[in-house]
C-alpha cells in the first residue's frame, strides 16, 4: 500500500457531498441567526434626502421620518423573490404599529405598481418610477429591505429573498 492510498480513501466523494453539506447548513445558519443581528456602527451612513410619490395620494419624504426608525422595503413587480418577502415584511409591519414600514416600487409605472399592491395586499407603497433608489441607497439587486435609524443614517441593508426577515425587522428595532 503506498502513502497516497489513505489520502485517496479519505477524499471520496461521500466525504466531498458530506463538507459541501457543511458548509451549506453553515451559510443558512449565519443567513437566518447571524446576519439579520448584525447592524452598521452608528452614524455609519447618511440616509439620502430620498422623496417619492405615494400610491395612495401625497408623498413620503424620508427626511419627515427623523427621529423614527424607517424601514424601506424596494422591490420590483417583476422579481419572484420580492414576491415571496412582501408578505412577510407586510406581516410584521402589521403587528408593529409602531413601525414604520414603506414599500417603494421601482421603476415601474402607477398602474402596475398598483394592480401588484392590491394582489398582494400592500399599504403605504411609495413609487419610483424613475429608479432612483438603486443609486441613492446603493441597492444591487431585489428585494432589499434598508433600514434608516431615527437620526437620519443607513444603519442595515438586506438584499436578496431572507425568510428571516421578521427576525432581522425585530432586532433592528429593539436596537434602534
Amino acid at each position: 500500500m503506498s502513502s497516497s492510498e489513505p489520502a485517496k480513501r479519505f477524499f471520496t466523494a461521500g466525504r466531498v457531498w458530506d463538507v459541501l453539506a457543511v458548509v451549506v447548513i453553515a451559510f443558512a445558519a449565519w443567513k437566518i441567526f447571524l446576519a439579520p443581528r448584525v447592524l452598521l456602527p452608528p452614524r455609519s451612513t447618511p440616509a439620502p434626502r430620498a422623496v417619492y410619490e405615494r400610491l395612495d395620494g401625497g408623498a413620503f419624504r424620508l427626511a419627515d421620518q427623523r427621529g423614527r426608525v424607517v424601514f424601506l422595503d424596494f422591490y420590483t413587480t417583476w422579481c419572484e423573490p420580492c414576491k415571496l418577502e412582501l408578505p412577510l415584511v407586510e406581516a410584521w409591519s402589521r403587528s408593529h404599529r409602531n413601525a414604520v414600514v414603506v414599500p417603494v416600487d421601482v421603476g415601474e409605472r402607477r398602474s402596475i405598481a398598483a394592480a401588484f399592491a392590491r394582489r398582494f395586499g400592500l399599504r403605504d407603497v411609495a413609487l419610483d418610477p424613475d429608479s432612483s433608489a438603486p443609486a441613492l441607497f446603493s441597492i444591487e439587486g431585489f428585494p432589499t429591505v434598508v433600514v434608516v435609524d431615527s437620526a437620519a443614517y443607513v444603519r442595515a441593508k438586506w438584499e436578496g429573498l431572507n425568510p428571516a426577515i421578521a427576525l432581522a425587522m425585530s432586532n433592528a428595532e429593539k436596537k434602534l
